[in-house]
């Protein structure tokens, strides 16, 4: 990319050079320095593979993201998400070189009066990549996203609410009302959130067939998500098909709501619960789940909370990071760290039961060794 500086007739410097598509720039300078400057920033640019045409950043926010976003590979809630996202900021109008980081700021501070940390994050994250795919195309230098403060999030012990063993039973114990068309069948439901830690789409999704009773498992494949008026069946979150190995428990608890609720020979493709021939999903569980917890004098319970509570027995019962990620169909480990690392024993727990079963087996020999002599071996000693 050859470039030079010439001396005009008006005592100015002009500085131009033609880009890798034979496009010539120019620029005019009152000194020489600064246009031999000029012209050997836009070289190293070129050199080091940083060079971005001037004109190009001249696209509009909403035009870059439209065209960016149709050649990307999105499950459909990632489209939507990314769409309202993009459509929340008040840059959208304007060219991506005029964008600054106090644009984006000024968003996020607007976001904060009124939506959770966590919901912040996620449309800063959407709204970064755009400007990622924007530097990364050669339409802007920088990314004016960097560096930018999002509001802290609560620590995931003191925002988690985990049920207790008792709440969760006197959820179950109302989940099923006697009223005709109101919620008979909607213990086994809830017994699926808490007893295999579904979510709310996954369970609304399962079918009989998915259902294998003789070796207590549950294949997971899919699940049921609002759309208009209507619903769609998809595929669960990336990496969250999974096989769910059950309880005894939540096995008979399936198979008598199949005994109960379901065709007397259901078939395969048959959904487990239904609303009218139809998957309950959606409003139709959001209501259900808020006369349950009502019934049973637990308001603060969310329905998610039983996935929480799911998690915390599997931890306390010893199992490691990776089986409680497949369990609960987490993308990866550091997702399930991220999300109940405070439930994990630390090291100093560890170290105490440790200490104590050393503790307990000494001592039991010495009582042991005192019944024999008949004396009391611990006064002794």
């Amino acid at each position: 990319m050859p470039g030079s500086i010439a001396k005009r007739a008006n005592g100015k410097w002009r500085a131009r050079y033609r880009d890798d598509q034979s496009l010539e720039h120019s620029r005019h300078f009152d000194r020489k320095v600064d246009a031999q400057r000029w012209i050997d920033e836009v070289t190293t640019s070129v050199i080091s593979g940083t060079y971005v045409d001037p004109k190009a950043g001249g696209v509009t926010f909403a035009a870059f993201y439209a065209d960016w976003s149709a050649r990307q590979i999105w499950v459909r809630s990632t489209r939507v998400n990314a769409d309202h996202a993009t459509r929340t900021v008040p840059f959208a109008d304007l060219p991506l070189k005029a964008i600054r980081r106090s644009h984006v700021e000024s968003w996020v501070k607007a976001m904060n009066a009124k939506l959770a940390p966590t919901t912040i994050k996620t449309r800063y994250v959407i709204i970064r990549s755009v400007f990622r795919a924007a530097v990364l195309d050669r339409v802007i230098v920088t990314d004016p996203s960097v560096g930018v403060t999002l509001p802290r999030r609560r620590r995931a012990d003191a925002a988690m609410t985990v049920p207790t063993a008792e709440q969760v039973g006197r959820l179950l114990q109302h989940a099923d009302s006697n009223r005709v068309s109101t919620r008979q069948g909607f213990r086994a439901y809830v017994a699926l959130c808490a007893f295999a830690g579904l979510r709310l789409g996954e369970a609304a999704g399962v079918q009989v067939g998915d259902i294998d009773f003789l070796k207590r498992q549950l294949n997971l494949s899919r699940q049921i998500q609002r759309e208009g008026d209507s619903y769609i069946v998809r595929a669960p979150k990336y990496g969250s098909e999974r096989a769910v190995y059950l309880p005894d428990e939540l096995v008979d608890i399936l198979a008598d709501h199949v005994r109960l609720h379901l065709d007397p020979d259901p078939s395969p493709d048959q959904w487990l619960f239904t609303v009218k021939g139809e998957p309950m999903y959606d409003n139709a569980v959001a209501w259900r789940w808020r006369a349950t917890r009502t019934a049973a004098g637990l308001e603060q319970v969310r329905l998610h909370d039983l996935r929480h509570f799911y998690a915390s027995g599997l931890i306390a019962d010893g199992c490691d990071v990776v089986t409680v990620q497949r369990s609960l169909g987490h993308a990866t480990a550091t997702s399930t760290l991220n999300t109940y690392s405070h439930l994990w024993p630390t090291a100093e727990d560890r170290t105490r039961i440790a200490a104590s079963h050393l503790a307990q087996a000494a001592l039991a020999e010495l009582d042991a060794t005192a019944a024999l002599t008949g004396g009391n071996e611990r006064e002794r000693s």
